[in-house]
């Protein structure tokens, strides 16, 4: 394996606009594995469900063709799930070997993630996007794809010798690992086998059981309550809450590897299941305090399951009138994949509510609507949504509490976001004020990706101009503002906010592993300027807050428009003994300068240093 680059930093994409139309497999075919066989729930025309009694190339063909669809398909609207009921797929001689691309889950049915087995691979390589597709390969956009819930036996029968080395996974933002067994071979967070510069980005596991891990050319990455047999190398932020197995981080930053031997505070996403009756159902895990480990070794996670008949299952075609009718009876929520036009704000009011996206359900903002608005009221979870700005600025995109009402979300039952992604532009022009603002106490923000794009389709054009004309258009002041206590985040990726990317006001809040890159195309100093002070700080804690504490924390400049721009500080925080910054860095990644990582300690992340990052162990 070549050793990992020292420096990386991400390339602009190409956009595609391809479409998949995919039609559902039948699935009322005798099986020779799993529970009992009821109808399959009406989850939509994007929603795949395949059984163990179907032949395995009936089903890597569907997948192939897929791959082929979406592996280009960024900026495209097609949303798609492969599910799995349980049973094993694959056999020694004919393994399931799937790639995945673009807005694509593949999840198991399983109460348990060994209740699905997958004989084979499921992988993610390099996209190469230069020199008619073979020159600069690169993971750095491979974003927005789901892996959980089942067992993944590797067998790499039919690969080459470097393909057979291990199973795949060169990912960044947006992606998620979680509910895996992993065994028989290794895993490679980075494609090494396809050219380089094999740059990557990531990245989230939870809740798994992992073989030898290879880091490699990986920025930073979270793994949280797992088990990892060995991990090694690592670029910037590697960041370990509660892994069993995790590496010691007694030498940092050499490796960047940060530790916690627990995680303070954990819930992990719900997930669809089919019972031992053969019934979908939903589990939604318990919350829990300062654990380790996986949730499933020995039976199902706790928590309480829900019925599928107790959820509105939506299509991109119901009014938000519709679904909020159904969230005011007392319904849950299941997105199904596609594109939402969202108008008017989906309300959730009830405490306990789940709203489930599938297949990367994404809610687009239509004439300056907040599409996802949340009562701050007990056991409120999101998961797995993609929200994107519109045209018209929207004052927020995800609105959790109220600023100025009550609040009622308890210690023993905070409202939780998981795999909440946020998009302002890229398939077009978007615009808002703050993408994630949260008002109430108790929130568990249990990984997210909130994204102004660097990159895209419409209003990204290139040349003279490009850059200025996207920092003028495609607008968003603020990825993340916290105004309630006792919020803590596992897993905060925020990127190219015009101002304060995260701001961070309320008391006792706690991040466990933070990433940043500052914006890439502020056109002048005076357009990235702050009062007095150049620039604004990748993470700002108010300056009234009296307790907060960071664990793994990075901020990245590349000022591809102006390399003369200077930013003050990575990160601003109030000097108090209560506000704690453990392991963070700057780093720059070719262009412009930081001039400090915290409230003027460190040296500068300048051009003199392109790819060195700049460490603190702690501040103060």
């Amino acid at each position: 394996m070549p050793t990992p680059p020292p420096h990386q930093r991400r390339g602009r994409a190409l956009a595609f606009g391809l479409a998949l139309t995919t039609a559902v497999i039948a699935t009322n075919t005798p099986v020779n594995a799993g529970p009992p066989r009821p109808a399959n729930p009406d989850l939509g025309p994007n929603v795949t469900i395949f059984d163990p009694g179907m032949p395995v190339s009936r089903i890597q063909a569907t997948l192939d063709a897929a791959h082929a669809a979406q592996v280009d398909n960024e900026m495209g609207a097609t949303r798609h799930a492969y599910l799995f009921r349980p049973g094993q797929y694959g056999t020694t001689e004919e393994p399931l070997q799937i790639k995945v691309g673009y807005y694509t889950e593949i999840s198991g049915l399983g109460a348990s993630p060994t209740d699905v087995v997958i004989n084979g691979k499921v992988e993610a390589y390099n996209r190469c996007l230069t020199e008619g597709g073979t020159g600069n390969c690169i993971a750095l956009v491979n974003f927005w794809r789901t892996l959980s819930n089942l067992s993944l036996r590797i067998n790499a029968t039919g690969q080459d010798d470097c393909r057979a080395s291990a199973n795949f996974w060169a990912v960044s933002q947006a992606v998620s690992m979680r509910r895996l067994d992993i065994s028989g071979g290794g895993l490679s967070l980075m494609d090494y086998c396809t050219n380089g510069p094999q740059y990557a980005s990531g990245g989230f596991i939870a809740d798994s059981r992992l073989p030898a891990t290879t880091n490699g050319s990986q920025q930073q990455w979270l793994t949280r309550n797992s088990e990892v047999e060995s991990w090694s190398n690592g670029v910037w932020n590697q960041v370990f809450a509660g892994v069993v197995g995790a590496p010691d981080d007694a030498g940092f930053p050499e490796p960047p590897y940060t530790t916690l031997d627990t995680t303070p505070l954990s819930r992990e996403k719900p997930y669809l299941f089919v019972d031992a009756n053969g019934k979908y159902q939903v589990r939604v895990p318990a919350v829990r305090r300062d654990t380790r480990g996986i949730t499933w070794g020995v039976r199902m996670a706790p928590g309480r399951t829900i019925p599928i008949g107790d959820f509105f299952v939506a299509r991109p075609s119901d009014p938000v009138r519709v679904i909020n009718r159904e969230l005011a009876r007392g319904k849950h929520l299941l997105l199904t994949p596609g594109v939402y036009d969202v108008a008017r704000s989906i309300e959730v009011r009830r405490p306990d509510t789940i709203v489930l996206g599938i297949g990367h359900a994404t809610l687009t903002a239509v004439d300056g609507a907040v599409p996802l608005d949340v009562a701050g009221v007990p056991g409120v979870v999101v998961a797995g949504v993609t929200i994107d700005a519109g045209l018209e600025e929207s004052p927020v995109l995800l609105r959790v509490g109220r600023k100025h009402g009550r609040n009622h979300s308890i210690p023993r039952n905070p409202i939780t976001l998981s795999d909440v992604y946020f998009r302002v532009g890229g398939p077009h022009i978007g615009k808002t004020d703050t993408a994630l603002e949260v008002n109430s106490d108790h929130v568990l923000i249990d990984h997210t990706w909130v994204w102004r794009g660097d990159h895209g389709v419409e209003g990204f054009t290139e040349g003279v101009n490009g850059d200025t004309d996207r920092w003028r258009t495609n607008t968003g002041r603020h990825g993340v503002v916290v105004n309630g206590d006792h919020v803590t985040a596992t897993g905060l990726f925020v990127e190219h906010f015009q101002r304060y990317n995260t701001i961070w006001n309320g008391e006792h809040g706690t991040t466990v592993l933070y990433q940043n890159e500052l914006p890439y195309d502020p056109p002048t100093q005076a357009d990235w300027h702050n009062g007095r002070t150049n620039g604004w700080a990748g993470y700002k804690v108010g300056d009234r807050v009296r307790q907060h504490t960071l664990h793994g924390g990075g901020v990245y400049v590349f000022n591809q428009n102006n390399p003369s721009i200077r930013t003050e500080n990575g990160f601003e925080v109030p000097e108090r003994p209560g506000v704690r910054l453990h392991h963070v860095m700057t780093v720059n990644l070719s262009a412009g300068t930081i001039d400090h990582v915290v409230n003027g300690v460190g040296e500068a992340a300048d051009m003199d240093r392109v790819g060195a990052p700049v460490y603190l162990e702690q501040y103060p």
